[in-house]
Parts: structure tokens; C-alpha cells; sequence
């Protein structure tokens, strides 16, 4: 039997830490299928409803957000709760948990696991020891990344778990009611 359907909804990091990390999770954790650089504000859920229903309440809802820019901090880990390493959210954190707030609703609603924490993950890791390394890794070059260290949250994606390691983006969403006039724009 196939376990249930999961959801999340992310915004792919398309920029220099997106490239960084994606780089660094290849070399930390080669046998993992490749995976978009991104943030969740949505953890992986199941849905309270359709799909359907769910693409509605994020369409209207992320009407309501504009589009906002987060700041990144320092390396840090779950450890020992779970083995994965991470970039912490360190300025405008507050947006992403109001944004993870106000979509945590019908179909989508979901006591979380645990609570919400805004960060771009590296990599997970298969056990604590693994971790501690790439952990020790990711700090050493994190600290010698040159680039900005700021993510700009324009555009979300709601995405559905096709088994481990493999989502498949369902639909992109704008942020903000000006998203039809900068689509326009864009393509000038």
C-alpha cells in the first residue's frame, strides 16, 4: 500500500545561495537525487481536502502577502532531533511564520510536527555522525560565501511528494495583488 499523498509549499532560492547549496548538498550527500534549493512555508502535509481546494486558499490567500526579502544567518542543526543541517532564516523570519500563518487554513491546515522554524536546508543527513560532519562542512564554507546572503520571496510553489526525495511542482503563485501587472511587465 502507498503511504498517503504529502504537500508543501516552497520558494525555490534561484540565486547565488541557491547555487551554493546545491553545490554543497552534491558534495555532502552525492546519492541524493538532486533537489531544488529552496525554503518551506508550508511543511509537508497532508491535505484537509482536495487538491484542488488547496490551490484555491493559496491563490487567494497569497494575494494578500507582497512579496518580501529574508535575510540568512548562520549554520545550524537539528540535531539530535533529526539529522539535518540547515541555514538559519535570521532577519524577516517574522514574515515567513506570518505567511506560514496565514495559509495554515482548510484544506491545508495542520498542526505541525514541530513548530515552525524559517531556515534553507542543506542536507539531511542518514545518522548523527554524518550530520556532525556535514554540519562542520557547511559552516567552514558558509563563513567564506562572498555573495548576498538575501532571498527574496516573490513567487511560492505548491508541490506534491512523488516518493522519497522526489516532489513535482503542481502550480507557481505569486505573491501580492500587483502579481498580473509584474507578470506583464517581465515579459516586455
Amino acid at each position: 500500500m502507498n503511504p498517503p499523498t504529502r504537500y508543501a509549499l516552497v520558494a525555490y532560492v534561484k540565486n547565488q545561495v541557491g547555487e551554493f547549496v546545491e553545490k554543497l548538498r552534491k558534495e555532502l550527500h552525492p546519492e541524493l537525487p538532486h533537489l531544488a534549493a529552496h525554503v518551506t512555508l508550508l511543511p509537508p502535509r497532508l491535505l484537509q481536502g482536495a487538491e484542488s481546494a488547496a490551490l484555491e486558499t493559496l491563490r487567494q490567500y497569497c494575494e494578500q502577502v507582497e512579496p518580501f526579502e529574508v535575510t540568512l544567518g548562520e549554520v545550524e542543526t537539528f540535531i539530535p532531533v533529526t539529522p539535518t543541517v540547515f541555514i538559519r532564516v535570521a532577519h524577516a523570519a517574522y514574515r515567513m511564520r506570518e505567511v506560514h500563518d496565514l495559509l495554515n487554513v482548510n484544506a491545508l491546515e495542520r498542526q505541525e510536527e514541530w513548530p515552525y522554524m524559517p531556515h534553507l536546508t542543506i542536507v539531511k543527513m542518514g545518522a548523527e555522525e554524518q550530520a556532525q560532519h556535514a554540519y562542520r562542512v557547511a559552516r567552514m564554507r558558509w563563513a567564506g560565501f562572498e555573495g548576498a546572503r538575501s532571498i527574496e520571496i516573490r513567487d511560492l510553489t505548491f508541490v506534491r511528494e512523488q516518493g522519497p526525495y522526489h516532489w513535482i511542482d503542481l502550480a507557481g503563485i505569486p505573491l501580492g495583488t500587483n502579481h498580473r501587472a509584474r507578470h506583464f511587465s517581465q515579459q516586455r
